[in-house]
């Protein structure tokens, strides 16, 4: 499938393709009777933690009493009713303008919508109204599917255009000060202008278990880890507050967030050294995520996907051997591409061999035992990342398989635990 789209995008010339997505998404507004007219519709995008900003913007919206809608790369929610994502940070037009007719429906007062530059790049922002867009940050991904940085910059900054498109009066725009894509998007010309800087939030302090940050004079408590968790909560503080949420409120939502399943997700069954599940697939999620563990030894366990950002993959390698102990490459989503030659193009940006297992399961199983054996047992941290709640892998002959890294570093952990009895 992955080729398929690869050789479509090749044949068929660009501006068709423009104008198929661009009508697909028109009609799909107007099957659905133009829906983002009628609800307060907040879009959120970033390179890293626009699933997390979601739910956490979620949490203090649902700590004011507000009915909520939520479409993210986790869950989609409507109301009382959530259920698993379909894996598509940004589904399709048609259902979003159904997810936000039923969001309607539902009574909803506000709903989240995860948005991504691939999203932008097929059409799928056009026809939503929006009232708030939240930008996180920007660091090289999606690289070779948008031509070239510069491109995929501006493919997500389309994301802003949209916001300034809107009929939604007032118009707000979140965006982080500190990154170097930030004054883009506070210069658009929308009424309301939010730059967010952890900078500005001192105190702040963040650890393996949770973090603080001060917002508005109040001290706000985050129980997830690192510091890129309270950049996070913060960019939600600041949507909250910015539709008029109190500072009450908002510390009690942001403090309500216990878990974010794939995101720095503990995996427990009664263990003594730590293992954790995260989608850090970027160069710069990966490096926080270490730096989060940074007084522990770590055993790594990941890969990369295939078909995709092939410039990166020695650069995840480095990374990893610089951070952690112990390296454990194995196969990702590879989709057509050769699992073996991505471990291989892993590898090449690490100055010693890595261990190598392409069973994912076996790999887990090897960090697992690793760090079972490990002199220092009780301090270890297995961090096995890239799919984070992905629920398909590819298999040897190319086709997909039902996975989840949580439930296989469960039952890997159980049947480790039950041989030492």
């Amino acid at each position: 499938m992955h080729g398929l789209k690869s050789i479509v995008r090749a044949l068929v010339p660009s501006g068709l393709l423009a104008l198929y997505h661009f009508s697909l998404a028109y009609i799909a507004a107007a099957v659905y009777r133009h829906p983002s007219r009628d609800i307060t519709v907040i879009g959120i995008t970033g390179t890293d933690g626009k699933s997390s900003t979601v739910e956490f913007l979620n949490a203090i919206l649902e700590s004011a009493g507000r009915n909520t809608a939520l479409s993210s790369s986790i869950r989609v929610k409507v109301g009382v009713h959530s259920s698993p994502s379909a894996g598509r940070s940004m589904p399709g037009r048609l259902f979003i303008q159904n997810f936000l007719r039923r969001a309607c429906a539902a009574d909803c007062d506000i709903a989240i919508v995860e948005m991504t530059s691939e999203g932008a790049r097929q059409y799928r922002h056009r026809f939503l109204e929006l009232d708030a867009l939240l930008f996180l940050n920007l660091s090289p991904e999606h690289v070779e599917s948008h031509g070239s940085y510069q491109a995929y910059a501006d493919a997500k900054f389309q994301l802003g255009k949209q916001l300034a498109r809107s009929r939604k009066r007032p118009r707000i725009i979140v965006a982080n000060a500190e990154d170097k894509e930030g004054s883009r998007y506070l210069s658009l010309p929308v009424e309301k202008k939010i730059p967010f800087s952890l900078k500005e939030s001192a105190p702040y302090d963040a650890d393996e278990k949770r973090g603080h940050f001060t917002f508005r004079g109040h001290r706000m408590t985050t129980a997830l880890p690192g510091t890129f968790t309270l950049q996070n909560a913060l960019a939600a503080a600041c949507a909250a507050s910015a539709l008029g949420i109190p500072t009450e409120d908002i510390a009690r939502g942001v403090a309500s967030v216990s878990r974010i399943p794939g995101r720095t997700d503990p995996v427990d069954a009664g263990q003594d050294f730590l293992v954790i599940v995260d989608y850090a697939l970027t160069p710069d999620a990966l490096e926080k995520l270490y730096q989060t563990y940074a007084d522990r030894p770590k055993i790594c366990v990941f890969g990369a996907a295939g078909n995709r950002d092939k410039w990166k993959r020695p650069v995840l390698g480095e990374i990893a051997e610089r951070y952690c102990e112990q390296v454990i490459l194995t196969n990702d989503v590879a989709y057509d591409e050769n699992p073996r030659k991505i471990v291989d193009d892993i590898a090449r940006g690490m100055t010693s061999a890595p261990e190598i297992f392409l069973d994912r399961r076996a790999a887990i199983r090897r960090a697992l035992n690793l760090a079972q054996a490990h002199t220092e047992r009780s301090r270890v941290a297995v961090l096995i990342t890239g799919m984070g709640i992905d629920t398909e892998i590819t298999a040897g002959d190319g086709s997909t398989v039902p996975w989840n890294d949580i439930e296989v570093a469960r039952e890997e952990l159980k049947a480790l635990l039950q041989s030492r009895l």
